[in-house]
């Protein structure tokens, strides 16, 4: 019985984090992104609304979060600015409250309902299928940065792979979705600052593609 659970969790796994980006990819509707993203997060909450965080030393964690954010987050502006310099901070200073309005929605719309599902309902749905907490965050990250494929890039792919994997180590480790939704919103927010928002854009992807 314990075979056969396995073998539908993984299943189970491969028809979410792989089908469900492929369904999107296919029929290109913004609308069913979107629905997809918070139906899915709404049922996710369902299933881990009863899972509390691990104990852990919040002001070290943050502290953690703002340590490596401080670090990491010159050397994207620095890779943005020297890569792409035609783009580099391009929305707030063409279009400033545009951006102020992601800065204001992004957090809410976007990174929660996907940190919901792929680390929240991840880690406690597929923990018995992975086994090993190297292999869940792995699994983690992987399916993290193939769920941008929708954005037909493979500088989304990367990105947010590197993104999944810094967020599915930190999140095992506390077990918080608040920070880790903290963290992911400070990366998000600078990307569509300093000009690399358009490589996370559907309308452009879909646009050009079709």
């Amino acid at each position: 019985m314990r075979n056969v659970a396995r073998w539908w969790l993984g299943v189970e796994f491969l028809l979410i984090f792989v089908g469900g980006p492929l369904a999107i990819l296919f029929l290109r509707r913004a609308g069913v992104l979107f629905i997809a993203l918070w139906l899915g997060a709404g049922v996710a909450w369902w299933a881990t609304r009863k899972e509390r965080p691990m104990p852990h030393d919040k002001r070290r964690e943050l502290r953690g979060v703002f340590q490596r954010f401080a670090i990491l987050a010159p050397l994207i502006t620095l890779a943005a600015w020297w890569a792409w310099p035609e783009s580099f901070l391009s929305l707030p200073r063409h279009r400033p409250w545009f951006w102020l309005l992601i800065m204001l929605l992004y957090p809410l719309l976007s990174v929660w309902p996907q940190e919901m599902l792929y680390r929240a309902f991840l880690f406690t749905r597929y923990e018995p299928l992975f086994k090993r907490m190297p292999m869940l965050i792995a699994a983690s990250a992987t399916a993290f940065g193939f769920a941008h494929i929708i954005f037909l890039n493979w500088i989304a792919i990367f990105m947010t792979a590197i993104g999944g994997f810094l967020f599915a180590r930190d999140y095992a480790r506390h077990r918080s979705l608040q920070l880790t939704c903290l963290e992911h919103a400070l990366y998000g927010c600078l990307i569509f600052t300093i000009g690399l928002g358009r490589f996370f854009y559907t309308g452009a992807a879909w646009h050009h593609s079709s």
